[in-house]
């Protein structure tokens, strides 16, 4: 049986793919891990039953690094089938698989990166170009957030505690034609702590606006992260062929801005930024861009800052040696304020329940910012009343960092044992001193569930002390009410850690 020159040359290609995935000792499961693709379609190419594309072409040269030899294939593979009249293509085979974005071109991509008080927003912009075959109907698009890139087993252990939910990206899209411009709807593909992947779909409720073969189109997406969960840095990675990327970072210029990058690629390991990042004045804005033509598939650049001016955390601006005047510019209230010797008010649930949440919310990133500024080994709680917060509300982060964060909303002690012991108390409204408390080893609490149904709690020994110091505060009560009758209080440069 005779073939034809198409079919030699698509044969052609899955033999030098094949030859070139076997030189680097890869599986073809391997081989599609590396280049986004399902593994059935990889070895569906290789097994000559499904035609490659340019979009396979590309990404299967930049993984295998084979010198030109794939992408020159599968341009004979193309000028012949590209020769051949309209009448006598071959449609694809019904049912065929095809990866999302298969033929999709990014020819340039911009994405702005802009500090904000509460945050960072971005904002990505794609002028896409669909070359395949086949009309482009979703299209891939990630997020993640790493708020300590240099100590990873810290960021899992944060994002797990404070995990990036959808609702606060607060995430929207749009496709733009020249003049048109169409919402786009998205949905979730993974949810993690720190990462989501998203479809932005080609449609709206208005109806399908597929990206058809030939055509092009921009599109944006933009979202929204806070500052506790944000750390400094920014990364593009190449998933699809790109002709130009730019990437912006809008900081603000009293904060002293030092911007600087790094790349790494399948056949390179990490080193400087090829292009140089170009920095310039925009009002009170310190403005950076970076940008490259034509970078390799599944090659990442990241660029990353940090702020040389103290004004980048306010609590770095009031008195450099003491805790607490650093706490106060957080909005930690001190010892003294009216607010934390009343009662404080319980919430009605479930009808309270968003806004229970939200001072959960609250307290939470408090306590992140707080453990940047000074970690505390014993653990560490926070009462609604020490942010200024008229409610019964309270956060416990464990000393075992590996462990969630105790939440107790409306609680009350129900039990105490009768064996105490004497250890010295810190408290974040009394920051700078140590007082002696005496605490029960073991207490029962009762405190609510978000739909107001009601538990009890056994907590022994640290965490015992830490939940009882937060008990008091919703009561109104200050450890040194329990302190013995004489017993002073120690300024924090002579407590030698001699308690929790």
């Amino acid at each position: 049986m005779t073939t034809s020159p198409l079919e030699r040359a698509a044969e052609s290609f899955a033999a030098e793919l094949a030859r070139h995935r076997t030189g680097r000792g890869l599986s073809k499961k391997q081989l599609a891990t590396l280049m986004g693709f399902d593994p059935s379609y990889v070895s569906h190419v290789e097994g000559r039953r499904h035609r490659p594309t340019e979009d396979f072409a590309r990404r299967a040269e930049a993984v295998l690094d084979a010198s030109g030899a794939i992408w020159q294939r599968f341009r004979e593979y193309d000028q012949l089938r590209q020769a051949r009249p309209t009448a006598h293509r071959e449609p694809p085979p019904p049912g065929q698989w095809l990866p999302p974005g298969t033929g999709l071109v990014v020819e340039r991509e911009t994405a702005t990166l802009t500090h904000s008080d509460d945050g960072y927003d971005c904002v990505v912009r794609r002028q896409l170009h669909n070359v395949g075959t086949e009309p482009v109907t979703r299209h891939l698009v990630r997020v993640a957030v790493d708020r300590y890139p240099d100590d990873p087993g810290r960021s899992n252990r944060h994002h797990r505690e404070h995990p990036l939910t959808f609702a606060e990206l607060r995430l929207r899209a749009h496709r733009d034609d020249g003049g048109s411009r169409e919402p786009m709807h998205w949905r979730a593909k993974h949810d993690r702590d720190a990462y989501k992947e998203i479809w932005l779909l080609f449609e709206n409720g208005d109806g399908p606006f597929p990206l058809h073969p030939g055509e092009r189109a921009e599109i944006e997406y933009a979202y929204h992260v806070g500052r506790e969960k944000w750390g400094p840095w920014f990364q593009r990675a190449v998933r699809l062929p790109t002709r130009h990327l730019a990437v912006r970072l809008d900081l603000p210029a009293a904060l002293d801005p030092r911007v600087w990058g790094v790349e790494t690629s399948l056949s390179a390991d990490e080193g400087p930024l090829r292009t140089p990042v170009r920095r310039h004045e925009r009002g009170d804005r310190a403005v950076f861009d970076w940008a490259t033509d034509d970078p390799p598939l599944n090659s990442r650049y990241r660029l990353q800052w940090r702020f040389r001016s103290d004004q980048a955390d306010p609590a770095r601006t009031a008195s450099p040696g003491r805790t607490g005047d650093r706490l106060r510019a957080l909005g930690v209230l001190p010892r003294d304020a009216d607010l934390l010797r009343r009662p404080a008010r319980p919430f009605d649930l479930p009808g309270d329940e968003s806004a229970a949440r939200e001072v959960v919310d609250r307290l939470t990133a408090l306590l992140t910012r707080v453990d940047e500024l000074q970690p505390f080994s014993a653990g560490m709680g926070l009462a609604a009343p020490q942010v200024g917060v008229d409610a019964a509300a309270a956060v416990i982060r464990p000393a075992d960092r590996s462990a969630a964060p105790v939440v107790l909303l409306n609680p009350r002690m129900v039990a105490a044992s009768p064996d105490t012991d004497e250890q010295y108390e810190g408290c974040l409204s009394f920051a700078d001193h140590r007082g002696l408390v005496p605490r029960p080893l073991r207490i029962d609490v009762e405190h609510a569930r978000w739909d107001g149904s009601r538990i009890i709690t056994s907590f022994a020994y640290g965490m015992a002390r830490l939940v009882a110091h937060e008990i008091d505060h919703l009561q109104g009560r200050l450890y040194t009410d329990r302190m013995a009758p004489g017993v002073p209080l120690v300024p924090v440069e002579e407590y030698r850690e001699t308690g929790p």
